[in-house]
C-alpha cells in the first residue's frame, strides 16, 4: 500500500487537532473569547451609565437655562416696572416744580405790577401836587387879593 499525499495530510490533521485538543486550545480561544465578551459588556455597561449621566447633565442644563431665562424675564420686567415708577415719579416731580416756579413766576409778576402801580400813583400824586401848585400860583397871582379878602370874611363871619 502505498502512502499517499492525501494520507499524510490527514494524519497531520489528526495529529494537529489532537495536539490542539491536548493543549486545550479551544478552551483558550473560548476563555479570550469569553474575556473579551466581558470587556465588551462592561465597556457597554460603562457606555450605557455615561449616557445616562449625559442626559441627566443635559437635563439639569435644560432645567438651569430655563430658571436663567425665567429670571431674566423677571429682571426685566423689574427693571421695566421700576423704569415706569420713575418715570412717574420725575414727571409728577416736574409738574411740582412747574406749579411752583409758575406761582413764583406769577407772585413776581403780581409784587411789580403793584409796584408799578405804586409809584404810578405817587407820580400820580406829585404831577397833581405841582399842578394844584402852579394853578394855586397862577390863580393868586389873579385874584390873590380878591380871595384873601372873601377869606378874611368868611372867617370873621364865622367867628361872630
Amino acid at each position: 500500500m502505498e502512502l499517499d499525499a492525501e494520507f499524510w495530510a490527514i494524519v497531520a490533521l489528526v495529529i494537529f487537532v489532537g495536539v490542539m485538543l491536548y493543549i486545550r486550545v479551544p478552551r483558550l480561544i473560548n476563555n479570550l473569547l469569553d474575556d473579551r465578551i466581558k470587556k465588551i459588556a462592561t465597556d457597554l455597561d460603562e457606555a450605557s451609565r455615561l449616557r445616562a449621566e449625559a442626559k441627566a447633565l443635559l437635563d439639569s442644563y435644560a432645567n438651569k437655562r430655563s430658571e436663567a431665562e425665567a429670571e431674566a424675564a423677571n429682571i426685566v420686567t423689574a427693571a421695566r416696572e421700576e423704569a415706569d415708577r420713575m418715570a412717574k415719579e420725575a414727571a409728577t416731580a416736574l409738574e411740582g416744580l412747574i406749579v411752583r416756579r409758575t406761582k413764583a413766576v406769577e407772585d413776581k409778576i403780581a409784587q411789580a405790577e403793584q409796584q408799578a402801580i405804586a409809584e404810578v400813583r405817587g407820580r400820580s400824586a406829585d404831577v397833581a401836587v405841582e399842578a394844584a401848585r402852579v394853578l394855586l400860583n397862577k390863580q393868586m397871582a389873579e385874584r390873590g387879593e380878591a380871595l384873601v379878602s372873601q377869606a378874611i370874611k368868611d372867617v370873621a363871619a364865622k367867628l361872630n
